[in-house]
């Protein structure tokens, strides 16, 4: 398969991804990882190995979130995300995803997250101030 091609494939794998925890079909999600996938969660220390423990893991939350995404970069099998995630109630993070993925699904996530934080005033002589 070309390059290109392969990357739109992965980036539509991700979109779908993006799309089935917005419409809370977490089911889905089974399409589009395989099976042995590790999702790791380097900020809570945290490695989700295999499907039984994602499916466990996501039909578990309390509050799965609105992924709104900002922009997609890719090469090869790798895909990387920026996103904003919304739990509700005010809590919304700022998020980078990087997915490795073989044959169409992906193999490995990799998610940081983050609260938005004012800019210290001691820099702004220096900075633009940026939309999210």
């Amino acid at each position: 398969m070309a390059e290109a091609a392969r990357e739109q494939q992965n980036e539509a794998v991700i979109e779908r991804l993006i799309a089935c925890i917005n419409d809370r079909r977490i089911e889905a999600m089974d399409e589009l990882f395989h099976e042995d996938a590790v999702m790791d969660w380097p900020q809570s220390g945290e490695r989700v190995v295999g499907g039984e423990n994602r499916r466990g893991v996501y039909g578990a939350f309390p509050q799965l979130p609105t992924i709104t995404p900002r922009r997609m970069l890719s090469a090869g099998d790798l895909v990387v995300a920026e996103a904003s995630l919304d739990y509700g109630g005010g809590a919304v993070y700022a998020t980078v995803f990087i997915f490795e993925l073989t044959g169409g699904r992906i193999l490995r996530e990799t998610a940081y997250w983050a609260e938005p934080f004012d800019a210290p005033a001691w820099r702004s002589q220096w900075v633009e101030v940026a939309s999210a």
